[in-house]
């Protein structure tokens, strides 16, 4: 019997494409999952984010995205009443607590109901379906009973050499659970009015920063942390003063101290990228609004797009960018 021997065009075809199927797999778009379940306070710029964060994984090329979404029925808690005029006693306030007293229980009880509709949804996130993925982004999580599947599996998915981004609220999320405080840097303490504040660019040089000035003025809320180490983290964006509360804004006086707003940072063989900017809608989409109502310029939300785009690509590994903590 002969022994079987390809056609020399075909053997040669062959040869051919060695070299570029791993090539063509190398440049293949990485896959981004990027998730806007709350259990806590929920973002109105939530739809904005969403929608800008798809346009940029297509206007880049370089990731795709795919959501996991609030689900639907979440049922919304009463505001608590506040005293009038006539103070605490007064029998209309009475009342008004014995209703909100009322709600919170109904409340109480249709959140439980709706719980396991965010389980659900969050059940993506099982360590065997984030081996389809490259990164995960918390666009403005929120809540502490937030339903991970298995929240150790997932900081352990990031340390594994995966890439983790958090955005906003990201720090207001699972705060009780220590391995994730420590994975993204710290967690969400409080906040005081939006107000106008100057960012230090920490590092020009580092692709989330580079499109940006060394001082960037926006306006937006600024988180106050717990659990936050300067030693744990590379510093992109900080500031060295706030205004706390509405008196000093009123007054034009500011508190110095140090308020961390964006960094990166190595979590095992993992890359983590945070900033605590993203609240307004106008942070996020140079045409939402018009001119009166606006607080950012267009120009300031194409900065942040481009800030969030840039570490983005930083922790896929696909921009330059140090995470030497200390610095």
């Amino acid at each position: 019997m002969k022994p079987f021997r390809l056609p020399v065009r075909l053997f040669a075809l062959v040869l051919t494409l060695l070299p570029v199927l791993p090539a063509a797999a190398a440049s293949a778009p990485k896959k981004v999952l990027v998730v806007t379940v709350t259990t806590g306070f929920r973002h109105s710029s939530i739809p904005v984010a969403e929608k800008v964060l798809a346009q940029l994984a297509q206007e880049s090329g370089k990731f795709t995205v795919d959501f996991v979404r609030q689900p639907e029925g979440e049922p919304r808690r009463p505001g608590r009443p506040r005293p009038g005029p006539k103070g605490p006693d007064d029998p209309a306030h009475q009342a008004a607590l014995k209703a909100y007293e009322a709600g919170e229980a109904a409340f109480k009880q249709a959140y439980a109901a709706w719980l396991p509709k965010a389980s659900a949804a969050l059940a993506q996130l099982s360590p065997a379906n984030l081996r389809r993925y490259d990164a995960v982004l918390f666009a403005s999580t929120t809540g502490d009973d937030f339903p991970l599947p298995d929240k150790q599996g997932f900081v352990d998915w990031v340390a594994s050499g995966k890439a983790f981004i958090g955005v906003h609220a990201a720090t207001d999320t699972l705060k009780s659970f220590a391995p994730y405080v420590r994975m993204i840097g710290g967690s969400f303490k409080t906040h005081g009015p939006q107000v106008t504040v100057e960012c230090i660019n920490q590092d020009p040089a580092h692709a989330a920063c580079a499109p940006l000035p060394a001082r960037w003025t926006v306006f937006d809320e600024i988180y106050q942390l717990n659990h936050f180490n300067r030693a744990n983290v590379h510093g992109l964006l900080t500031l060295d003063r706030l205004m706390l509360t509405s008196d000093d804004i009123a007054q034009q006086k500011s508190t110095p101290g140090d308020y961390p707003v964006a960094w990166s940072r190595l979590h095992g063989k993992g890359r983590v990228f945070y900033t605590s900017l993203g609240h307004r809608e106008d942070m996020w989409d140079p045409a939402y609004g018009d001119a009166a109502s606006r607080k950012n310029s267009p120009e300031v939300a194409r900065q942040f797009q481009q800030h969030v785009l840039n570490g983005i690509l930083w922790a896929l590994g696909l921009a330059p960018g140090d995470a030497t903590p200390g610095k």
